[in-house]
């Protein structure tokens, strides 16, 4: 009997890729360009770093700095029950190994043990290498039980400005870069209290990450090349603001607006952009907790195993092909968790 050959079906070349993520942001666009935009006055102020987080003339954008003295950053003035919260961001250039620049939601100031977060983190460059960066989410303190992806992106973020937004919902949390969703978690009873759902601010943050950002803390940050600029324009936040020592979360207060904030645009992944999503993740995702059976040897309940998608990856949750990462602790102000050293291999 002659055995059968094992159809393996390649990724789609990178320049088509590209062109497919180009052509699908443009088309898509106009979902994103009517966002009611805050002016930074008016919906947020400095965090840390006072001096160096640097208002636009305009007063519509900042500048957060990192130098050898302090990094920066700012945070919405209101907390949200649900939201869309998004801006344009152009990362610093040159060499920024070991710097961590971060746009994410979190309520870690009130509810210190049980916090919720949603993250984007951009990893440090090493010039000549892509930039990588992760999402994360935490629900309820969960730190211990990080769910982190980690991927490349497809253009050079130093350049000029790309739309970073992070939807969150009831039903859903989506991760967009401009147009193109990359990451859907869809809530389910098994997650219970892992599933954010506790009032969030917007954060922005850039700092000194030496110790495990990049390669895992191999490269450190260069203070010969300081400071370290990132640059946020167009901040638009859309949800329900409560203050969240009252019981107003989930009630009346915030049902009109929850609906509003359900019914839009970019509340939903429609098949185009699953198939953007598809092709982003078969292409520039190189890690996922999902796919990692030595930290959870029994998938998180919010996983979707797509068997063909699993071949792909080691039983650590890094491709089968190109880099290596073992389990480190990741240093923080509020927590620490476990993140995945990225060597910044190919």
């Amino acid at each position: 009997m002659i055995p059968k050959a094992r159809v393996v079906i390649p990724s789609p070349p990178l320049s088509l890729l590209l062109i497919f993520l180009l052509f699908f942001s443009s088309a898509n666009a106009a979902a994103f360009n009517n966002l009611t935009t805050i002016p930074f006055n008016d919906g947020y102020s400095p965090l840390f770093g006072d001096s160096n987080v640097v208002r636009s003339p305009d007063g519509n954008g900042v500048r957060l700095n990192l130098d050898r003295f302090s990094g920066s950053g700012f945070v919405s003035s209101n907390m949200y029950k649900y939201g869309f919260f998004s801006a344009r961001i152009k990362l610093p250039s040159a060499y920024t190994a070991g710097i961590c620049v971060a746009f994410y939601t979190s309520n870690g100031d009130v509810f210190e043990k049980t916090h919720d977060e949603l993250d984007f983190e951009f990893l440090g460059n090493i010039p000549g290498k892509p930039w990588r960066f992760q999402t994360n989410l935490y629900g309820n303190g969960s730190t211990h039980r990080g769910r982190e992806e980690r991927y490349r992106l497809w253009f050079d973020p130093s350049k000029e400005f790309h739309r970073y937004s992070i939807l969150w919902t009831a039903k859903n949390i989506i991760f967009y870069i401009d147009e193109v969703p990359i990451r859907e978690v869809i809530r389910n009873e098994e997650m219970g209290a892992d599933y954010p759902s506790k009032p969030m601010s917007l954060y922005a943050t850039i700092w000194d990450a030496s110790d495990w950002a990049t390669s895992g803390g191999k490269y450190k940050v260069n203070y010969k090349y300081a400071p370290f600029v990132s640059e946020y324009k167009d901040l638009a936040i859309e949800g329900c603001s409560v203050n969240p020592i009252q019981e107003l979360s989930g009630g009346d207060a915030c049902s009109e607006k929850l609906d509003k904030l359900e019914a839009q645009d970019y509340a939903t992944v429609t098949p185009r952009r699953r198939l953007a999503m598809r092709r982003f993740r078969q292409r520039f995702m190189y890690y996922s907790y999902c796919y990692d059976t030595l930290r959870y040897p029994i998938s998180p309940p919010e996983c979707v195993i797509d068997p063909a998608e699993r071949m792909r990856f080691k039983d650590t949750g890094r491709l089968r092909f190109g880099g290596s990462h073992r389990r480190h602790s990741k240093l923080r102000s509020r927590t620490s968790t476990p993140v995945v050293e990225d060597d910044q291999a190919d």
